[in-house]
């Protein structure tokens, strides 16, 4: 008897759908189109210049699509996200900034120079973090064009600050230059900062991170009020300019009511026990200090104060070195604060300086 045997019927060819059509660039043109349509930010500025071009030409062209092609794109490139474990920066200028600080200079510029990588990144965020000598110096070596961009492009209070301390006639040729600077494109704009930071990058590596001025006010932030003033005389003979920086950096007690805002100073007394802070009511001497003593005191609650000025009455009579010793500690708290961005100093005036 003739066995008879079916055979499977062949599968289906799958009918393509508009999601299978789709290349992976306009894929990600639907996932830019979603993302910016949501409101979120994207920083398509880190793309090469190629990859911005072809993307603005595929969100040019392209006109719909339904949401069920729409919903497939988006749920691919979520799973496609949620695959990925770790990520890199990409490339050695990339890596270089992510381990900034991490190895040591010396390293840092070796890899540059045998990658032929620039420490640029935003050259304009670089000049304008420069201190004033820094920029003066590029004033004296920069064309009047380039450095009337320059300045223009740094922050109006730091470029006040430069000018001013420049010669009449100098920055009256800057100021002049600025006013025809107008007609510079974005382009030349770009093109000066890369070449103010290709100037930076090709000086050597620095052993100290922070300028000789701040490391220099840093220590006479804890040296004698005499002493302090003494040496101030001295650089003022010395270099007036220098001596002016250091001004800027030292942060002493006598500075608390004219850097600090009131509404911070509970953060004093938070972190500064109150036995400190009676010896710094107690030994407050001079106009200044008595100022300072009061706006901290009219700053916390009544009760504190009150509590505080009758710890200070007990204590009588505190020596010129335990006030120091004490100023220096709410002073050293302040810094502290600052440093790790809790609050944030003002800018010393003219009449400080």
């Amino acid at each position: 008897m003739t066995q008879l045997t079916t055979a499977s019927p062949p599968a289906p060819t799958p009918v393509p759908t508009a999601m299978t059509r789709l290349s992976r660039r306009a894929k990600a043109a639907i996932v830019v189109q979603f993302i910016l349509k949501e409101g979120a930010d994207v920083p398509l500025t880190a793309l090469p210049e190629d990859l911005q071009m072809q993307l603005t030409h595929l969100l040019g062209e392209m006109r719909y699509i339904d949401r069920n092609t729409m919903n497939a794109v988006i749920s691919e490139f979520t799973d496609d996200l949620d695959a990925v474990g770790l990520s890199f920066p990409g490339d050695i200028a990339s890596a270089l900034n992510a381990l900034d600080g991490k190895i040591s200079d010396q390293t840092a510029s070796r890899l540059r120079k045998e990658a032929g990588v620039r420490q640029i990144g935003d050259p304009w965020k670089r000049i304008s973090a420069l201190p004033k000598a820094r920029l003066k110096t590029l004033v004296d070596t920069e064309s009047i064009q380039v450095v009337a961009v320059m300045v223009s492009k740094l922050d109006v209070s730091k470029a006040a600050d430069l000018l001013s301390s420049l010669p009449g006639d100098v920055a009256r040729r800057i100021t002049y230059a600025m006013s025809m600077t107008d007609a510079v494109t974005p382009d030349a704009v770009d093109r000066i900062g890369l070449s103010l930071a290709t100037q930076l990058d090709a000086e050597p590596p620095k052993a100290f991170r922070i300028q000789p001025s701040e490391r220099v006010g840093a220590i006479l932030n804890f040296s004698r009020a005499a002493k302090r003033d003494e040496l101030l005389v001295a650089l003022d003979e010395e270099d007036k300019d220098f001596a002016e920086e250091v001004r800027k950096s030292i942060f002493t007690f006598t500075h608390v009511s004219e850097r600090m805002n009131p509404i911070d100073i509970p953060k004093i007394t938070r972190d500064v026990d109150q036995d400190t802070l009676a010896q710094v009511i107690a030994g407050a001497k001079t106009d200044a200090e008595k100022d300072v003593v009061e706006f901290i005191l009219s700053n916390i609650s009544k009760r504190m104060a009150d509590a505080l000025r009758e710890a200070a009455n007990d204590l009588g009579n505190v020596s010129t070195k335990e006030a120091e010793a004490a100023m220096g500690v709410v002073v050293q708290v302040v810094r502290t604060l600052a440093d790790q961005g809790e609050i944030t100093l003002n800018m010393p005036t003219e009449d400080e300086e």
